[in-house]
């Protein structure tokens, strides 16, 4: 498996892990009452930066234990890296989007800094599969 592929795999589960830990921690807090009344900035800057965290930590240890051979990037890997992330900026759009629209009809700083939250989330998880994707069953550059 390219260390490419590892890292993308690495990424799915971070970012699996951390927004579960985020609505976990959100959710487990609202006590049945409104959700927009529940403190979510804490619980959103800790778990984005865990993410990043260990985000770091699990690349360097993927580049140390890989074979010197195994780090370096072909073209191949440089064409599905932005194959993946341009697949994956739809979602930020469309997050921001949903945050302007939200912001216009006067909706609640938690529904939009949610909605920008869940935006990243699906970015960071389309381009990821897409760069799964394109590593396990070829990649065609258009």
């Amino acid at each position: 498996m390219a260390v490419e592929e590892k890292r993308a795999w690495i990424m799915i589960v971070v970012t699996v892990v951390s927004y579960a830990a985020y609505l976990a921690l959100v959710l487990g807090r609202s006590g049945g009452g409104p959700l927009a009344r529940q403190p979510y900035v804490a619980a959103l800057l800790w778990t984005v930066g865990a993410a990043i965290a260990a985000s770091v930590l699990l690349h360097i240890t993927v580049a140390l234990l890989s074979p010197e051979e195994g780090r370096t990037k072909d073209q191949r890997d440089r064409e599905i890296h932005h194959f993946g992330d341009h697949i994956g900026q739809s979602f930020v759009v469309v997050g921001a989007v949903a945050a302007l629209v939200l912001a216009m009809a006067g909706a609640d700083r938690f529904w939009i800094a949610n909605a920008v939250y869940l935006a990243f989330v699906l970015s960071a998880l389309l381009a990821s599969t897409a760069k799964i994707f394109a590593y396990r069953t070829g990649f065609q550059p258009w």
